[in-house]
């Protein structure tokens, strides 16, 4: 690697002070896993890096706030996933993390860079857009909160700009929804999905009242499964209703092929695996 400045600023209005918006070889640094190894390809070469680790504590910490949670962007997934409220209120994202890369990158990974850095194969992703989750940013034009939905562009792109960080996650208060996540995997549990899926569902009775789909991995972002949601909005659950969803959800979205797998190979996998989570969703609140 290069030589490169580290600064390490205390306040969160210092580090967006020091990014420059015009020079894309400043950037700042949470916990760096994806920087780094993208460093060391000589991918990226930094002139300054803008450390965030000692910005003021809020950033780091998980609260309650209005039936849901309040989650500041330096919250390592580690924190998260051994977080008694997150497991209370939301334990499909308690369960998530267990598979999300390994235990030494969830210590350092947090949950704003995990989100910034934009890997359509980051598990997080389809599992905040069917909480229907948000985040709050900042930067010198001022405050915003945008839908995680709407914070994805492409493959590896955010709406950010440059000189904008993610302040915190904010997960609404979930009421009856239950929710789970699905994550096909080539090798080992906690290896890159070939495909994600995540549902979150609303019943009444026997019958679907509302639903939000998310396939992720095998899309060039994490997608929400419109045309799927409509075939189950309203739908008694049973094996056709969820094979009509599946094959929805098949023709929806445009599939990427890669090491993990062919296109035909991960359609059919979505096809499938769309049912396989309304059902898990329904039947266990996300527990494996």
């Amino acid at each position: 690697m290069i030589p490169f400045e580290l600064a390490e600023p205390r306040t969160l209005a210092e580090a967006l002070a020091l990014i420059d918006p015009d020079d894309p070889s400043v950037r700042p640094i949470a916990g760096g896993t994806a920087l780094m190894l993208m460093m060391k390809a000589a991918v990226f070469r930094p002139t300054r890096l803008v450390s965030l680790r000692r910005i003021e504590k809020k950033f780091s910490a998980i609260a309650e706030a209005n039936g849901g949670l309040g989650i500041g962007a330096m919250v390592t997934l580690s924190a998260l996933e051994r977080s008694a409220a997150v497991r209370a209120k939301v334990p499909v994202l308690g369960n998530t993390l267990r598979i999300l890369s390994n235990v030494r990158v969830r210590n350092v990974a947090t949950v704003g860079g995990n989100l910034a850095h934009g890997d359509p194969h980051m598990d997080l992703p389809p599992v905040l857009i069917a909480l229907g989750a948000s985040v709050a940013t900042a930067s010198p034009k001022g405050e915003r909160v945008l839908a995680v939905e709407d914070l994805f562009a492409g493959y590896y792109e955010t709406v950010l700009e440059r000189n904008e960080l993610i302040t915190e996650l904010r997960i609404p208060a979930q009421g009856k929804r239950r929710a789970a996540y699905l994550k096909v995997t080539a090798g080992s549990a906690d290896d890159w999905p070939a495909l994600g899926v995540a549902a979150s569902v609303e019943a009444e009775g026997k019958a679907i009242k509302s639903i939000r789909l998310v396939a992720s991995a095998a899309t060039e972002k994490a997608t929400r499964l419109k045309a799927a949601e409509k075939v189950l909005a309203g739908a008694a659950i049973d094996a056709a209703a969820l094979a009509r969803a599946g094959d929805a959800a098949a023709g929806e979205v445009e599939i990427l092929a890669d090491v993990r797998g062919s296109a035909a190979y991960k359609r059919e996998l979505l096809r499938v695996h769309v049912g396989r989570a309304v059902q898990q969703a329904l039947a266990s609140n996300g527990a494996p």
